[in-house]
Protein backbone atom coordinates (compact mmCIF):
# COMPACT_ATOMS: atom_id res chain seq x y z
CA UNK A 1 0.00 0.00 0.00
CA UNK A 2 2.95 2.86 0.63
CA UNK A 3 3.31 2.40 -3.33
CA UNK A 4 0.12 4.66 -3.49
CA UNK A 5 1.36 7.39 -1.17
CA UNK A 6 3.40 10.49 -2.59
CA UNK A 7 6.97 9.89 -2.37
CA UNK A 8 7.83 13.27 -0.71
CA UNK A 9 5.75 12.58 1.91
CA UNK A 10 6.90 8.84 2.95
CA UNK A 11 10.34 10.75 2.38
CA UNK A 12 9.54 13.19 5.25
CA UNK A 13 10.95 12.31 8.74
CA UNK A 14 8.43 11.95 11.69
CA UNK A 15 8.54 14.46 14.42
CA UNK A 16 11.38 13.33 16.44
CA UNK A 17 9.62 15.29 19.32
CA UNK A 18 7.09 12.50 19.15
CA UNK A 19 9.05 9.34 20.45
CA UNK A 20 9.33 10.45 24.07
CA UNK A 21 6.11 12.02 24.80
CA UNK A 22 4.35 8.44 23.26
CA UNK A 23 7.05 6.84 26.41
CA UNK A 24 6.29 8.89 29.27
CA UNK A 25 2.62 8.68 28.78
CA UNK A 26 3.09 4.89 30.23
CA UNK A 27 5.48 5.40 32.69
CA UNK A 28 4.61 6.10 36.00
CA UNK A 29 6.52 9.16 37.88
CA UNK A 30 8.13 9.93 34.40
CA UNK A 31 8.21 13.82 34.80
CA UNK A 32 8.63 15.55 30.91
CA UNK A 33 10.54 18.93 30.05
CA UNK A 34 10.01 18.03 26.32
CA UNK A 35 6.83 20.20 25.29
CA UNK A 36 7.20 23.30 24.02
CA UNK A 37 3.65 24.54 25.59
CA UNK A 38 2.64 26.99 29.01
CA UNK A 39 2.18 24.96 32.17
CA UNK A 40 -0.29 28.39 32.83
CA UNK A 41 -4.04 27.60 31.70
CA UNK A 42 -5.73 30.61 28.92
CA UNK A 43 -6.23 33.95 31.22
CA UNK A 44 -10.04 33.73 32.44
CA UNK A 45 -11.30 37.29 30.81
CA UNK A 46 -9.95 35.40 27.73
CA UNK A 47 -11.59 32.05 27.91
CA UNK A 48 -15.00 33.72 29.48
CA UNK A 49 -15.25 35.83 26.16
CA UNK A 50 -15.00 32.53 24.14
CA UNK A 51 -17.86 31.11 26.20
CA UNK A 52 -19.51 34.23 26.10
CA UNK A 53 -19.17 33.98 21.90
CA UNK A 54 -20.76 30.89 22.30
CA UNK A 55 -23.16 31.85 24.36
CA UNK A 56 -24.46 34.26 22.06
CA UNK A 57 -24.27 31.97 18.90
CA UNK A 58 -21.56 32.82 17.15
CA UNK A 59 -21.02 29.90 15.49
CA UNK A 60 -20.73 30.51 12.20
CA UNK A 61 -17.62 31.44 9.39
CA UNK A 62 -15.96 34.25 9.72
CA UNK A 63 -14.68 35.99 6.24
CA UNK A 64 -11.96 34.07 4.73
CA UNK A 65 -9.29 36.32 6.11
CA UNK A 66 -11.03 36.31 9.36
CA UNK A 67 -12.70 38.81 11.97
CA UNK A 68 -12.31 42.05 10.59
CA UNK A 69 -12.34 43.09 14.30
CA UNK A 70 -9.43 40.96 14.72
CA UNK A 71 -7.33 42.32 12.01
CA UNK A 72 -7.55 45.31 13.15
CA UNK A 73 -6.62 44.65 16.82
CA UNK A 74 -3.59 42.89 15.06
CA UNK A 75 -2.82 45.88 12.86
CA UNK A 76 -2.80 47.81 15.97
CA UNK A 77 -0.41 45.73 17.58
CA UNK A 78 1.88 45.49 15.27
CA UNK A 79 1.93 49.26 15.10
CA UNK A 80 2.33 49.83 18.66
CA UNK A 81 5.34 47.17 18.92
CA UNK A 82 7.11 47.00 15.81
CA UNK A 83 6.26 50.57 14.39
CA UNK A 84 5.19 48.99 10.90
CA UNK A 85 1.32 49.64 9.81
CA UNK A 86 -0.60 46.63 7.96
CA UNK A 87 -4.07 47.23 6.39
CA UNK A 88 -6.43 45.15 8.14
CA UNK A 89 -8.07 44.24 5.06
CA UNK A 90 -5.43 43.47 2.59
CA UNK A 91 -2.23 42.73 4.53
CA UNK A 92 -3.34 40.21 7.45
CA UNK A 93 -4.87 36.90 7.32
CA UNK A 94 -6.24 35.16 10.26
CA UNK A 95 -4.22 31.39 10.16
CA UNK A 96 -4.58 27.88 12.57
CA UNK A 97 -2.04 28.62 14.57
CA UNK A 98 1.50 29.87 13.41
CA UNK A 99 2.04 26.38 11.40
CA UNK A 100 -0.64 27.05 8.85
CA UNK A 101 1.13 30.53 7.86
CA UNK A 102 4.26 29.12 7.65
CA UNK A 103 3.03 26.79 5.09
CA UNK A 104 1.42 28.94 3.22
CA UNK A 105 4.06 31.65 3.01
CA UNK A 106 5.95 28.16 1.60
CA UNK A 107 3.46 27.45 -1.25
CA UNK A 108 2.47 31.37 -1.98
CA UNK A 109 5.80 32.16 -3.17
CA UNK A 110 7.39 29.12 -4.12
CA UNK A 111 8.47 27.49 -7.58
CA UNK A 112 9.73 24.11 -7.99
CA UNK A 113 13.41 24.29 -7.47
CA UNK A 114 13.62 27.63 -5.54
CA UNK A 115 15.83 27.56 -2.39
CA UNK A 116 15.20 28.36 1.09
CA UNK A 117 17.27 28.99 3.52
CA UNK A 118 16.74 27.59 6.96
CA UNK A 119 18.79 28.38 10.07
CA UNK A 120 19.10 25.12 12.34
CA UNK A 121 18.67 24.30 15.18
CA UNK A 122 14.88 25.17 14.50
CA UNK A 123 11.20 24.50 14.42
CA UNK A 124 10.66 20.97 12.97
CA UNK A 125 8.20 22.40 10.14
CA UNK A 126 10.01 24.56 8.35
CA UNK A 127 12.00 21.93 6.02
CA UNK A 128 8.87 19.83 5.77
CA UNK A 129 7.02 23.14 4.78
CA UNK A 130 9.26 23.62 1.99
CA UNK A 131 9.39 20.06 0.54
CA UNK A 132 5.61 20.00 0.33
CA UNK A 133 5.84 23.56 -1.88
CA UNK A 134 8.30 22.09 -4.30
CA UNK A 135 11.48 24.10 -2.78
CA UNK A 136 14.64 23.09 -1.91
CA UNK A 137 15.84 23.11 1.66
CA UNK A 138 19.12 24.87 2.28
CA UNK A 139 20.70 24.20 5.53
CA UNK A 140 22.83 26.59 8.01
CA UNK A 141 24.08 25.25 10.60
CA UNK A 142 23.84 27.13 13.78
CA UNK A 143 26.90 27.42 16.16
CA UNK A 144 26.86 27.39 19.77
CA UNK A 145 30.37 29.96 20.30
CA UNK A 146 28.05 32.26 18.54
CA UNK A 147 24.87 31.42 20.31
CA UNK A 148 23.17 30.39 17.89
CA UNK A 149 22.75 33.59 16.01
CA UNK A 150 22.95 33.58 12.21
CA UNK A 151 26.19 35.21 11.28
CA UNK A 152 26.10 37.19 7.83
CA UNK A 153 28.97 35.28 6.54
CA UNK A 154 27.25 31.93 7.20
CA UNK A 155 23.85 33.44 4.81
CA UNK A 156 26.39 35.07 2.50
CA UNK A 157 28.22 31.45 1.84
CA UNK A 158 24.15 29.56 1.54
CA UNK A 159 23.08 32.26 -1.27
CA UNK A 160 22.77 31.04 -4.67
CA UNK A 161 21.04 32.60 -7.76
CA UNK A 162 18.07 29.64 -6.92
CA UNK A 163 17.51 31.47 -3.12
CA UNK A 164 14.34 32.77 -2.90
CA UNK A 165 13.48 32.55 1.04
CA UNK A 166 15.49 33.17 4.13
CA UNK A 167 13.69 31.93 7.10
CA UNK A 168 14.46 34.15 10.44
CA UNK A 169 13.05 31.77 13.62
CA UNK A 170 13.62 34.17 16.23
CA UNK A 171 13.62 33.89 19.52
CA UNK A 172 14.00 30.52 18.50
CA UNK A 173 12.46 27.24 19.40
CA UNK A 174 14.54 25.33 20.44
CA UNK A 175 17.81 27.44 21.41
CA UNK A 176 16.48 30.21 23.09
CA UNK A 177 18.28 32.28 20.91
CA UNK A 178 18.08 35.57 19.81
CA UNK A 179 18.75 38.02 16.84
CA UNK A 180 19.04 41.85 18.32
CA UNK A 181 18.84 44.61 16.20
CA UNK A 182 22.18 45.04 15.77
CA UNK A 183 22.23 41.27 14.37
CA UNK A 184 19.64 42.51 12.29
CA UNK A 185 21.33 45.16 10.52
CA UNK A 186 24.50 43.38 9.42
CA UNK A 187 22.00 40.81 7.30
CA UNK A 188 19.70 43.28 5.88
CA UNK A 189 21.46 44.27 2.58
CA UNK A 190 22.26 40.65 1.83
CA UNK A 191 19.11 40.19 1.81
CA UNK A 192 17.71 43.15 -0.07
CA UNK A 193 20.61 42.81 -2.71
CA UNK A 194 19.92 39.24 -3.57
CA UNK A 195 16.18 40.22 -3.50
CA UNK A 196 15.24 37.62 -0.93
CA UNK A 197 11.75 37.29 0.84
CA UNK A 198 11.62 36.85 4.58
CA UNK A 199 9.64 34.31 6.26
CA UNK A 200 9.77 35.63 10.28
CA UNK A 201 8.61 33.24 12.54
CA UNK A 202 8.12 35.34 15.67
CA UNK A 203 5.53 33.20 17.95
CA UNK A 204 7.77 33.87 20.76
CA UNK A 205 8.39 37.59 20.63
CA UNK A 206 6.57 38.31 23.61
CA UNK A 207 8.82 36.18 25.84
CA UNK A 208 12.46 38.29 25.14
CA UNK A 209 14.17 38.63 27.89
CA UNK A 210 17.11 40.85 27.86
CA UNK A 211 15.20 43.55 25.87
CA UNK A 212 12.16 44.43 23.71
CA UNK A 213 12.23 41.99 20.85
CA UNK A 214 13.06 43.61 17.65
CA UNK A 215 11.88 42.19 14.37
CA UNK A 216 13.42 42.40 10.95
CA UNK A 217 9.99 43.89 9.58
CA UNK A 218 10.68 47.26 11.16
CA UNK A 219 14.06 47.69 9.05
CA UNK A 220 14.66 50.16 6.16
CA UNK A 221 13.40 48.39 3.11
CA UNK A 222 12.10 45.07 5.03
CA UNK A 223 8.25 45.54 4.92
CA UNK A 224 7.54 44.85 1.52
CA UNK A 225 9.58 41.43 1.65
CA UNK A 226 8.84 39.70 4.82
CA UNK A 227 6.11 37.77 5.77
CA UNK A 228 5.29 38.09 9.85
CA UNK A 229 4.06 35.09 11.54
CA UNK A 230 2.61 35.30 15.05
CA UNK A 231 0.43 34.07 16.99
CA UNK A 232 -1.49 33.61 20.37
CA UNK A 233 -0.03 30.38 21.59
CA UNK A 234 2.72 31.05 23.55
CA UNK A 235 2.19 34.87 24.63
CA UNK A 236 -1.23 34.23 25.72
CA UNK A 237 -1.23 30.36 26.63
CA UNK A 238 -3.46 29.64 23.78
CA UNK A 239 -2.03 26.47 22.04
CA UNK A 240 -5.23 24.59 21.94
CA UNK A 241 -7.32 27.43 20.06
CA UNK A 242 -5.15 26.91 17.39
CA UNK A 243 -4.67 30.39 16.25
CA UNK A 244 -2.05 32.52 14.66
CA UNK A 245 -1.63 35.19 11.53
CA UNK A 246 0.43 36.43 8.83
CA UNK A 247 0.84 39.87 7.98
CA UNK A 248 2.22 40.84 4.45
CA UNK A 249 1.90 42.86 1.54
CA UNK A 250 -0.80 43.23 -0.38
CA UNK A 251 0.20 40.75 -3.29
CA UNK A 252 1.42 37.89 -0.88
CA UNK A 253 -1.17 38.30 1.60
CA UNK A 254 -4.33 37.84 -1.55
CA UNK A 255 -2.39 34.75 -2.22
CA UNK A 256 -1.91 33.39 0.88
CA UNK A 257 -5.38 33.95 1.72
CA UNK A 258 -6.12 31.99 -1.79
CA UNK A 259 -5.27 29.04 -0.40
CA UNK A 260 -6.27 29.19 2.37
CA UNK A 261 -9.88 29.74 1.78
CA UNK A 262 -9.81 26.25 -0.42
CA UNK A 263 -7.90 24.09 2.48
CA UNK A 264 -9.07 25.55 5.54
CA UNK A 265 -12.11 28.10 5.08
CA UNK A 266 -11.37 30.43 8.07
CA UNK A 267 -9.72 29.96 11.14
CA UNK A 268 -12.28 28.93 14.57
CA UNK A 269 -14.58 31.55 14.94
CA UNK A 270 -14.67 31.40 18.78
CA UNK A 271 -10.96 31.53 19.23
CA UNK A 272 -11.08 34.91 16.91
CA UNK A 273 -13.04 36.49 19.47
CA UNK A 274 -10.95 35.01 22.22
CA UNK A 275 -7.77 36.55 20.70
CA UNK A 276 -9.36 40.37 20.46
CA UNK A 277 -10.25 40.23 24.15
CA UNK A 278 -6.45 38.90 24.25
CA UNK A 279 -5.19 41.99 22.05
CA UNK A 280 -7.19 44.50 23.75
CA UNK A 281 -6.51 43.50 27.32
CA UNK A 282 -4.14 40.79 27.91
CA UNK A 283 -0.68 42.60 28.08
CA UNK A 284 -0.86 42.02 32.05
CA UNK A 285 -1.57 38.77 31.62
CA UNK A 286 2.12 38.56 29.44
CA UNK A 287 4.04 40.44 31.48
CA UNK A 288 3.10 38.22 34.18
CA UNK A 289 4.00 34.98 32.26
CA UNK A 290 7.02 36.38 31.20
CA UNK A 291 8.08 37.25 34.73
CA UNK A 292 7.77 33.81 35.77
CA UNK A 293 9.74 31.95 32.87
CA UNK A 294 12.31 34.64 33.24
CA UNK A 295 12.48 33.51 36.91
CA UNK A 296 12.47 30.05 35.86
CA UNK A 297 15.32 30.58 32.88
CA UNK A 298 17.36 31.91 35.64
CA UNK A 299 16.61 29.31 37.86
CA UNK A 300 18.14 26.78 35.43
CA UNK A 301 20.98 28.42 34.34
CA UNK A 302 22.45 28.30 37.58
CA UNK A 303 21.34 24.66 38.37
CA UNK A 304 23.28 23.91 35.43
CA UNK A 305 26.37 26.15 36.19
CA UNK A 306 26.12 24.20 39.78
CA UNK A 307 26.19 20.65 38.21
CA UNK A 308 28.75 21.67 35.81
CA UNK A 309 26.51 21.13 32.77
CA UNK A 310 27.69 23.27 29.73
CA UNK A 311 24.56 25.88 28.74
CA UNK A 312 25.20 29.05 26.72
CA UNK A 313 22.17 31.55 28.03
CA UNK A 314 19.35 32.29 25.99
CA UNK A 315 17.68 35.15 26.20
CA UNK A 316 14.27 34.00 24.37
CA UNK A 317 11.13 31.48 24.20
CA UNK A 318 11.06 28.70 27.23
CA UNK A 319 14.14 26.70 26.16
CA UNK A 320 17.66 26.13 27.15
CA UNK A 321 19.94 24.01 24.94
CA UNK A 322 22.82 22.44 27.35
CA UNK A 323 25.49 20.25 25.55
CA UNK A 324 25.88 16.85 26.79
CA UNK A 325 29.03 16.54 24.65
CA UNK A 326 31.21 15.97 27.37
CA UNK A 327 29.50 11.93 28.28
CA UNK A 328 30.81 10.35 24.93
CA UNK A 329 26.80 9.96 23.95
CA UNK A 330 24.40 10.70 21.09
CA UNK A 331 21.95 13.22 21.98
CA UNK A 332 19.28 10.21 21.14
CA UNK A 333 20.89 7.98 23.74
CA UNK A 334 21.16 10.55 26.17
CA UNK A 335 17.89 11.42 26.18
CA UNK A 336 16.58 7.34 26.36
CA UNK A 337 18.94 6.44 28.90
CA UNK A 338 17.56 9.67 31.11
CA UNK A 339 14.53 8.74 30.63
CA UNK A 340 14.44 5.17 31.07
CA UNK A 341 16.67 5.30 34.16
CA UNK A 342 15.91 8.44 35.85
CA UNK A 343 12.71 8.86 34.62
CA UNK A 344 12.55 12.80 32.77
CA UNK A 345 12.06 13.55 28.79
CA UNK A 346 14.08 15.88 27.27
CA UNK A 347 14.12 16.10 23.99
CA UNK A 348 17.09 14.95 21.14
CA UNK A 349 19.03 18.41 19.47
CA UNK A 350 19.05 16.26 16.49
CA UNK A 351 14.70 16.58 16.49
CA UNK A 352 15.59 20.39 15.62
CA UNK A 353 18.25 19.19 12.75
CA UNK A 354 21.36 17.22 12.74
CA UNK A 355 23.05 20.14 13.83
CA UNK A 356 21.56 19.99 17.31
CA UNK A 357 23.37 16.67 17.85
CA UNK A 358 25.64 16.66 21.08
CA UNK A 359 22.73 19.14 22.48
CA UNK A 360 19.06 18.87 24.38
CA UNK A 361 16.07 21.44 24.44
CA UNK A 362 14.92 21.17 27.92
CA UNK A 363 11.33 23.45 28.12
CA UNK A 364 10.95 25.89 31.40
CA UNK A 365 7.14 25.86 30.75
CA UNK A 366 6.53 23.96 33.93
CA UNK A 367 6.64 24.82 37.70
CA UNK A 368 9.47 25.76 40.02
CA UNK A 369 8.64 22.58 41.97
CA UNK A 370 8.57 20.32 38.59
CA UNK A 371 11.68 21.97 37.60
CA UNK A 372 13.70 21.55 40.95
CA UNK A 373 12.52 17.42 40.65
CA UNK A 374 13.19 16.92 37.34
CA UNK A 375 16.85 18.56 37.76
CA UNK A 376 17.34 16.46 41.09
CA UNK A 377 17.35 13.58 38.88
CA UNK A 378 19.46 15.15 36.11
CA UNK A 379 22.11 15.87 38.25
CA UNK A 380 21.89 12.16 39.66
CA UNK A 381 22.20 11.26 36.52
CA UNK A 382 24.98 13.14 34.70
CA UNK A 383 26.90 12.23 37.67
CA UNK A 384 26.82 8.48 37.72
CA UNK A 385 28.12 9.00 34.10
CA UNK A 386 31.17 11.22 35.27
Amino acid sequence: MTDIIAKKVTELKSSGIRKFFDIVSEMDDAISLGVGEPDFDTPWHIRDEGIYSLEKGRTFYTSNAGLKELRNEISKYVENSQGVKYDPVNEVLITVGGSEAIDLACRALLNPGDEVIVPEPSYVSYVPCTVMAGGTPVIINLKEENEFRLQPDELENAITDKTKILVLPYPNNPTGAIMEEEDLKRIVDLIIDNDIYVISDEIYSELSYKEKHTSIVSLPGMRERTIYINGFSKAYAMTGWRLGYACAPKVICEQMTKLHQFCIMCAPTTSQYAAIEALRHGQRDVVEMREAYNERRRFLMNEFKEMGLKCFEPYGAFYVFPSIKEFGMTSDEFCTRLLKEKQVAVVPGTAFGDCGEGFVRISYAYSIDNLKTALERIKEFIEELR
